[in-house]
């Protein structure tokens, strides 16, 4: 889908959508260049900084909030 069409789609009011990656530290850093090189993100900003995965030993997470 190209960014014309999302521009037709209509804003949900529920509010912000969250995205949450959850991986190898260096898998979660590819997944947020390639977010951000695709345009699915704005700006590397929009992601939370990376922090351990609470849930998960070894692994690191980050957040994105569109």
């Amino acid at each position: 889908m190209t960014t014309e069409f999302n521009e037709l789609l209509p804003v949900p009011p529920s509010g912000k959508t969250q995205i949450w990656i959850v991986g190898q530290r260096d898998e979660v850093l590819h997944l947020i260049n390639e977010f951000t090189v695709k345009r699915i993100a704005t700006d590397r900003s929009k992601f939370t900084p990376l922090v351990p995965a609470p849930f998960a030993a070894g692994q690191y997470m980050t957040v994105l909030v569109r």
